[in-house]
């Protein structure tokens, strides 16, 4: 990229596969379609949709599904700059199951280790890492060393400067237990700055899936900017002087997948755009319903255009 990157995300890359059948059984499915996908990957795509300079910190595999990775990533206009490659690890793979629709069952084939969770310090650009505008880093990508204590030393670096921002992105086949991912994804929480996730993330990692609840135990943390995702609730947004909640975007969902991404992304950029915190969370669950209502992640993250059309409505 010829000008200043603005977002660096972190963490998970992947192929996702989708049936071409839908409402059947995995078991059943005939055919796939193939599609980039990973949150830190999705983030960096759905941010550089509406305009942003991002990129991904990542690794793959020496196999065409990393290939395909570094020429998705090109197509999105997201650097690839930094996505490195572990030598003996695969490029992961992940199967979607559209039954239910709005929470699809995933099946990820990531043995022995994600090249991600193989992340060290000799591959983090870290005058990108002081000096990027936004950070921002995954629960996901602390459940495993040695990926645990690279991000673990970025964020000590990055001492909280600028928009520096965990997605808790918990998802139980990646640890051993929830106390585990307590304390690690909890850890995190002391050293950044704006925090997004569910209520059951919020369980995880704060201990209450109650909304205002955990909204108040992450602003005790030091955070400036709590965002807990209620699904067909809509949205709190809490900052320690005001809370909104953000009602929600009605769509037919088609996938739930990736909907928390295109939020994510949308998310970036109301930050990067210095919004007050109710427009940002507006958008940016206007951003994720958009995607529920799509088959696929990255090639169903919105532009800006789509996202103010929703909100008109």
């Amino acid at each position: 990229m010829s000008e200043t990157l603005e977002a660096l995300t972190i963490g998970r890359v992947g192929v996702d596969l989708y049936p071409e059948q839908s409402g059947v059984r995995l078991a059943d499915v005939r055919t796939f379609a193939k599609s980039l996908g990973g949150t830190a990957t999705n983030v960096a795509v759905a941010a550089a949709r509406l305009g942003r300079r991002s990129a991904v910190l990542t690794k793959v595999g020496p196999d065409g599904f990393g290939d395909y990775v570094r020429t998705a990533l090109a197509g999105f206009g997201v650097s690839a700059q930094h996505v490195s490659t572990a030598p003996n690890l695969q490029t992961p793979v992940v199967f979607c199951e559209l039954n239910p629709p709005a929470d699809p069952p995933l099946l990820f084939y990531r043995a022995p280790i994600a090249p991600d969770l193989t992340l060290t310090p000799d591959e983090v650009p870290w005058d990108v890492v002081a000096s990027v505008p936004l950070l921002w880093v995954t629960g996901t990508g602390v459940s495993a060393e040695p990926g645990r204590g690279t991000q673990r030393e970025i964020l000590r670096r990055r001492a909280r400067a600028g928009h520096t921002v965990l997605d808790l992105d918990y998802r139980p086949m990646f640890w051993p237990d929830m106390a585990t991912a307590r304390r690690e994804i909890g850890w995190m929480l002391d050293h950044v700055n704006v925090v997004v996730g569910n209520r059951t993330e919020a369980q995880v990692a704060v201990g209450s899936a109650d909304p205002d609840e955990a909204a108040d135990r992450l602003l005790a943390r030091g955070v400036r900017l709590a965002v807990i995702k209620r699904g067909a609730d809509g949205v709190l947004v809490a900052t320690e002087s005001e809370r909104w909640t953000v009602p929600p975007c009605p769509v037919e969902v088609v996938c739930g997948l990736g909907a928390g991404d295109g939020f994510g992304g949308a998310l970036v950029h109301g930050l990067l755009s210095d919004w007050d915190p109710h427009r940002i969370g507006a958008y940016a669950n206007a951003a994720g319903a958009l995607v529920a209502s799509r088959l696929a992640c990255a090639d169903a993250m919105p532009t800006a255009d789509e996202i103010e059309e929703l909100l008109c409505r």
